[in-house]
């Protein structure tokens, strides 16, 4: 179910009843989705399934390096000293 943020703010608490019962609720502002409300359970599985592990990068069947190597700034020369 969408609300209008007006509704929202004004009958909060049926809102969040409404999501803990039901599921997500979605707030919209001028006709536009603004933001969801999600039940704290849901919240933690999605952040939890958002972020793989270790142990799911290193078995992935195809490399996901973008996430274990950091990008590296501009390379600096370095100045050669020779000894005598």
């Amino acid at each position: 179910m969408a609300w209008q943020v007006q509704d929202a703010k004004a009958r909060f608490s049926e809102l969040l009843e409404a999501s803990l019962k039901e599921g997500p609720q979605v707030v919209t502002r001028r006709g536009i989705e603004a933001a969801i409300l999600v039940p704290i359970e849901e919240w933690h599985r999605l952040k939890h399934a958002a972020r793989p592990t270790l142990k799911h990068l290193l078995l992935a069947p195809t490399p996901r390096f973008e996430c274990l190597i950091p990008k590296r700034g501009k390379l600096r020369s370095r100045k050669i000293v020779e000894f005598e």
